[in-house]
């Protein structure tokens, strides 16, 4: 559907930038909150008529200008074969990748598994209120996943091991989870995804020249699978720092920088072809709103003013504990302000 963001991301700028944020379904709306008395996480997920529900929820309680399907990264593991449960400490694979000689004997994708999500996103785009954007985890924070099992170590140590320990089976791998990752992704397009966006959240643990080497390649195949559909895609590199500088029109139509890098600094330092989305620190949130303002004010609109191909979003994901009234009283300014 057309709307000042999928405008934007087509290059058909107006008066005051689009607005969405990361993990923005789920977490600090009290509708959520309330559901999550009766449903577990994973019930949601399974559930398209909740999953759907829960997508459109920040539309109706924030005014966004796009939801995003109410998912999780993990989804295409599990599509692989991998058995995952969702305990109290975050997700964890019963039996992570690493244990195994030959990984790829073990893996089995269907792509059945995919269903339920597709179906949700049908049913909120179907809705006609904002577009819906569909997404994934990029190929390599999924393997990090896989290979270590859970994220109670967030710099994947037994991951980064097995990267270097065992280079053929990890490219194997990267492979196998890129074939998947663009058949969820060109199913979520024909379920009414009007854009993509490939969130890499652990983009830093690996220096920017094996990234380049080992995992860029298939963001870009991501990347042309899913513009062959007609549809623009994000990519969130979280944490790349100056790889950002990898960041051309091969890669991405949109960007989305994460709070370390400056705005201007990363605006200098990506493709100027390319647009960004985001940086906003999610701590912001936090803050008076008079600060917030004050920081939007002094560092964000004028930034728009030369750069009309930005999209304001968080740097990350929103938090949990985010006062809720700030994310209202913040999405009503940029509505309301004058950015010219």
């Amino acid at each position: 559907m057309n709307s000042l963001f999928t405008d934007i991301l087509k290059g058909n700028y107006g008066n005051r930038p689009a607005v969405w944020y990361m993990r923005q379904a789920g977490r600090v709306l009290p509708a959520y909150q309330e559901l999550r008395q009766s449903y577990t996480f994973a019930q949601l997920m399974a559930d398209a008529q909740l999953a759907a529900q829960v997508t459109m929820m920040p539309v109706a309680d924030l005014d966004v200008d796009a939801a995003i399907v109410f998912s999780d990264i993990l989804t295409v593991p599990v599509a692989m074969g991998m058995q995952l449960e969702w305990t109290e400490h975050g997700p964890q694979f019963t039996t992570p990748l690493s244990a195994y000689n030959n990984p790829l004997q073990h893996l089995c994708p269907n792509y059945s598994h995919f269903s339920a999500t597709c179906k949700a996103l049908s049913i909120a785009s179907a809705m006609q209120q904002v577009p819906v954007i569909g997404f994934c985890g990029a190929p390599l924070t999924t393997l990090c996943y896989m290979l270590q099992g859970n994220s109670a170590k967030h710099d994947f140590p037994d991951a980064k091991r097995y990267f270097i320990t065992h280079r053929s089976q990890t490219v194997q791998l990267i492979n196998a989870i890129t074939e998947v990752s663009i058949a969820y992704a060109r199913q979520q397009i024909a379920s009414g995804a009007s854009a993509f966006q490939l969130f890499e959240t652990h983009a830093g643990i690996v220096p920017a020249d094996e990234y380049a080497t080992f995992f860029l390649p298939s963001v870009e195949r991501i990347a042309q699978a899913v513009r062959e559909c007609g549809v623009p895609f994000i990519f969130f590199p979280k944490g790349i720092g100056t790889g950002l500088s990898l960041i051309t029109p091969d890669v991405c139509d949109y960007v989305s920088i994460d709070w370390q890098t400056p705005l201007s600094v990363a605006r200098q330092i990506v493709h100027h072809s390319v647009g960004l989305q985001g940086n906003i620190d999610p701590m912001l949130l936090f803050a008076p709103q008079e600060m917030m303002i004050k920081v939007m004010e002094e560092k964000y609109k004028p930034f728009f003013r030369h750069n009309k191909n930005w999209i304001i979003n968080l740097g990350h994901g929103v938090l949990a504990n985010t006062p809720i009234e700030n994310l209202r009283y913040l999405t009503r300014w940029i509505k309301q302000t004058e950015w010219s």
